[in-house]
């Protein structure tokens, strides 16, 4: 009892004792206490549990993630909780921990805005808030804490700007404000932060100029400003920083050029990062004084000049990309760079690097594993022992001039995973030993010369994601191996090959794939049923085969599709209903085949901007725009027969009557031939003819004011007929020579001639005026949008048109406009019973309906070619021709005509091909710039490839949003050169005809819309 008494009265006096000799520590601890636990209780997330012991049951210096101080015990010093899941907001009462020096809280969920109180922690030397999602602005009391050495705010959602006064924190030596959405300009007083090593401003939307105080950062290691909106140039003192080791700043505006001794006066440095910028100058050979350095990032710029020489010194190299410049080298440097034992990367694609490619790339050390060479000048063959390098899983060599075979030992290359090398002259066939490649997810050998058979051997390649090889001479059958690759989830592309018999039934194990195209082969059959099961399909193309039989059922399943095109195939029956259900078609081509029937009226079918059914004869009704004749009602399929009967009946009557006709009209022919009495306006009979009183008052007595045009030989007016049709009036100058030549002409041509791209003739008029004089007219459709002169030199009417239309053709419009004119000219080449030469094609004969669809017009020098003889192809002596007189327009005419040769298709074909160039130039081919000594041929000609963006429509590059837009954009226009280049050359045989210039161009359009819908998705 008295045991228990005494331990009652110790307990009690201690307690007493304790009240009496620490007055105030209660309290004081009271105070960073119950700020813990009001931080806790804003804890909306703790998936760890980590609150768990902040308790009543022990002291709040035991908690998880509390220091206390052992001179002031129960304050708070360090308060630190990194990735526990935590989220909720940041109490303000954290202002309360008056003696706090470290605050991290990274890595965690807290939002809202960091409470302005943190600016009472004035003892505060760590403040680490990163990762996480807190907004609003940065508080703008933080400079009192002035012992404040590390403020890490990265990757958060920080707003505003950053506050002048952070430049009075006279200790702090890391500020980390990146990955936020600041904006604004870097304030100048940043630069009196003398101690301060590292400024991470990277990911916001700062603007303005890098402030020149930054200059005054002698301390700093690290300088990151990457990924903003800054402009002007680096100030030059930052380069004389020299314990600078990380520099980086991609992905801004700045312009100017690094100092040529960047290497001596930062020795320090590892990493530079300029990528995505307008700088320009040379790349300084000094960077390989910097002896530590390892990362080059420079890509997407201006660079001109030589690589380095030396690279090789720095043994340290591991990323070398400087793709997307315009340097220019021997490649040579390669050599140097096998002394780099850890170099990973090497990235120069898109620059003017010439030459062959070195044999010494095989010696460039084994922990290569990306090479990348891409849109360059690079000839010659691939090295057989760059499959030393075995580590490399990426290698692309796309859009060169290499030649020859592809090597067998790239099938050394065990670890590849994406192979590029399309867009060169490869020859031969695809070495089979790529099937050993069982690594690649990627491979691209489209637009080679690659021919024989597709090996079977990359049915081994069982990752494979994306498989393109169109555009090449591949012949045989689709190999069941490949269509085996369920892995194939992107692309399989087969197109534009030779490739025959029928689709392989395995075809339903793509069941992974995106998109399959097997256009333009020789592919024949029926599709199989099994392509059902390709259940993710958004993309298939069978166009320009010759596939057979009623469009499947089998199809129905695949509800993805985006792009089914089934045209210039022999598909027959029926459009099938199945097609209104597929709801995610943006793209429906059923065109050339022989399906008929009712076109259905719901679905894709409803838009009719995204759905062709031409070129089947048989097919009825569908939307008014599709503009089909309506399909017959049932009660006139009763009485058939009985029409058919007295329609026979009445044919052969009539053909009887008609071979009578035509034998008496041919008998008088001959005979006015013979004597010479023909007449040229007979032919105006083959037209309506209108008085030149009714033309008068159509035209407004021929005023001014409507006046669209003037010619060598007529003047167009706009008129409005008595009818109330609009139309264009050409009126003949009688008094310019030839021009009843032309009128006739004309009439001859036009109308033995009817093609949806060539203007239509309504009328002729043959007549005297008031004054008596004789008056020859022409009167065709009325053009809306009036000539393609207009549009690619709209200098000449202003920028607008009267209806307040931009006189500005799209890139993809442009394409339209020139497949229209060449199917034009091939009509008249080849789809005529007579050839016919056009002889003046021009800007201003090309006219632009309501649609900007194109219609070639004006046939005033047109001939027809009765035999295609050596006229027609334009290699006859110079001695061949009648006249000597050279006919078309100047800067437009085929060089032959000039040394006497006559009017011929192949003419035409230069026509064009200036033409084109114009197109995509925006330059006049008689421009004075071009000299004695040049046109534009051999303008465009030595611009291809790498100089293509200098010399294009400046109009076009308006299109382009960001730099891989402004790519494609490129990609599209050489191609489109190169055909116009083809079309154009001096020599007649060596010119590209019409139909293989529809072809290509229409490829070229295909691709260009295919990659943009890409960009899209």
């Amino acid at each position: 009892m008295g045991k228990q008494l005494f331990l009652i009265l110790n307990s009690a006096l201690l307690w007493w004792w304790s009240s009496i000799t620490i007055p105030g520590a209660c309290s004081r601890n009271q105070t960073d206490r119950l700020a813990l636990v009001s931080f806790r209780n804003t804890i909306r997330e703790d998936p760890f549990g980590v609150l768990s012991s902040w308790n009543d049951s022990t002291h709040h210096c035991e908690w998880q993630g509390v220091l206390c101080s052992q001179r002031h015990p129960g304050r708070v010093t360090s308060l630190v909780l990194i990735s526990q899941g935590l989220g909720g907001f940041l109490s303000p009462h954290i202002g309360n921990l008056s003696f706090l020096r470290v605050m991290i809280l990274q890595n965690n969920s807290f939002r809202g805005e960091i409470p302005p109180q943190v600016g009472n922690l004035h003892r505060l030397r760590d403040l680490t808030l990163s990762y996480n999602s807190f907004g609003g602005p940065i508080p703008s009391n933080l400079s009192c804490c002035s012992n404040l050495e590390n403020l890490n705010l990265i990757y958060n959602q920080l707003v505003g700007g950053i506050h002048s006064n952070l430049g009075s924190l006279p200790r702090l030596k890391v500020l980390g404000l990146s990955k936020n959405s600041l904006v604004g300009l870097i304030p100048a007083s940043i630069g009196n932060l003398s101690q301060l090593e590292n400024l991470a401003l990277l990911d916001n939307a700062l603007r303005g100029e890098i402030p020149e105080q930054l200059s005054r950062l002698k301390m700093l290691k690290f300088f990151q400003l990457s990924k903003n909106k800054l402009t002007g140039e680096i100030p030059l003192g930052i380069f004389n920083i020299s314990g600078i080791s990380y520099f980086s700043v991609s992905l801004n505006r700045l312009r100017g050029s690094f100092p040529d001794g960047i290497g001596n006066t930062l020795p320090s440095l590892s990493v530079l990062s300029a990528t995505s910028n307008l700088l320009t100058g040379k790349i300084p050979s000094s960077l390989t004084n910097a002896t530590g350095f390892q990362e080059l990032y420079l890509y997407n710029n201006r660079f001109h000049g030589p690589v380095p020489k030396n690279l090789g010194r720095l043994k340290g190299l591991y990323m070398f990309t400087l793709a997307q410049n315009q340097l220019k080298d021997d490649l040579s440097f390669i050599s140097s760079l096998a002394n780099c034992s850890n170099l990973e990367v090497l990235s120069m694609g898109s620059n003017l690097f010439y030459g062959s490619l070195p044999t010494s790339i095989s010696n460039l050390s084994t922990s290569v594993q990306r090479i990348q060479m891409p849109n360059n000048q690079i000839r010659g063959t691939i090295p057989a022992a760059l499959g030393n390098l075995f580590n490399l899983t990426f290698l692309s060599l796309k859009d060169n001039f290499l030649t020859e075979h592809v090597p067998d030992s790239i099938g050394a290359l065990y670890s590849m995973q994406e192979l590029d090398i399309s867009g060169n002259m490869f020859t031969g066939e695809i070495p089979s030993l790529i099937g050993n490649m069982t690594s690649l997810y990627v491979l691209d050998l489209h637009s080679n010369n690659f021919q024989g058979y597709i090996p079977q051997s990359l049915g081994n390649c069982n990752r494979l994601t994306s498989l393109d090889l169109s555009n090449n001479n591949l012949l045989g059958s689709v190999p069941v191996e490949i269509l085996g690759l369920s892995s194939l989830s992107i692309l399989l592309s087969l197109a534009h090959n030779n490739l025959s018999g029928s689709l392989p039934r395995q075809v339903g194990s793509l069941i992974n794939l995106g998109e399959l195209d097997l256009s333009y082969n020789k592919l024949t059959g029926l599709i199989p049923a099994s392509i059902g099961g390709c259940l993710r399909l958004e993309r298939l193309h069978l166009e320009a085969n010759s596939f057979l039989g009623q469009i499947p059922q089998a199809l129905s399943p695949l509800r993805g599709l985006q792009e089914l095109d089934l045209s210039s195939n022999i598909f027959s029956g029926p459009i099938p209903a199945f097609l209104t259900e597929l709801s995610l078609l943006k793209y429906l081509n059923l065109s050339f085949n022989e399906l008929e029937g009712q076109v259905p009226e719901s679905g894709v079918f409803l838009n009719a901007s995204i759905v062709s059914v031409s070129g089947n004869r048989q097919l009825c009704g569908g939307v008014p725009v599709l503009k089909l004749p309506l399909c017959k009602s049932p009660s006139s399929d009763k009485s058939s027969t009985t029409k058919t009967i007295v329609i026979s009946v009445v044919t052969v009557s009539l053909s009887c009557l008609a071979l009578l006709f035509l034998s008496i009209y041919c008998y008088r022919k001959k005979k006015q031939t013979t004597t010479g009495a023909s007449t040229p306006l007979s032919l105006e009979h083959q037209f309506l003819r209108i008085s030149y009183e009714e033309l008068l008052r159509a035209t407004d007595r021929f005023s001014e004011s409507n006046l669209i045009g003037k010619g060598r030989y007529g003047t167009v007016y706009k008129g409005i007929l008595d009818s109330g049709a609009t139309v264009a009036v050409k009126v003949l100058n009688l008094m310019q020579r030839g021009a009843s030549k032309s009128f006739v002409s004309e009439c001859r041509t036009l109308g033995i001639i009817r093609h949806r791209n060539l203007v239509k003739i309504l009328s002729v008029c043959s007549s005297v005026d008031f004054r008596g004089n004789d008056f020859k007219a022409l009167i065709y459709e009325f053009m809306a949008n009036e000539s393609l002169e207009e549009w690619l030199h709209p200098e000449t009417i202003g920028q607008d048109d009267e209806r307040g239309i931009s006189r500005n053709l799209r890139l993809v419009q442009r394409l339209n406009i020139a497949i229209n004119i060449a199917t034009a000219i091939e009509y008249l080449h080849k789809g005529c019973s007579l050839a016919i030469a056009h002889g003046d094609l021009k800007p201003s004969n090309v006219l632009l309906d309501n649609d900007m669809v194109a219609r070639v017009g004006d046939f005033g020098l047109a001939k027809i070619i009765s035999t295609m003889s050596a006229e027609a192809i334009g290699v006859q002596d110079q001695g061949s021709s009648t006249s000597t007189a050279v006919r078309g327009s100047i800067g437009y005419v085929p060089p032959e005509y000039g040394m006497g040769h006559k009017v011929s298709t192949v003419g035409d074909a230069y026509s064009y091909g200036i033409l084109l160039l114009e197109m995509f130039t925006g330059k006049r081919p008689t421009e004075e710039a071009f000299g004695q000594h040049l046109n534009l041929h051999s303008f465009v000609r030595m611009a291809l490839p790498n100089r293509t963006m200098d010399i294009v429509d400046l109009r076009l590059w308006s299109e382009a949003g960001d730099r891989q837009q402004e790519s494609k954009i490129g990609d599209c226009i050489i191609s489109v050169f190169e055909v116009g280049v083809a079309c154009s050359m001096e020599s007649p045989p060596d010119r590209m005809d019409m139909t293989e210039a529809i072809r290509k161009l229409c490829s070229i359009k295909a691709s260009y819309e295919t990659k943009e819908r890409r960009t899209r998705m």
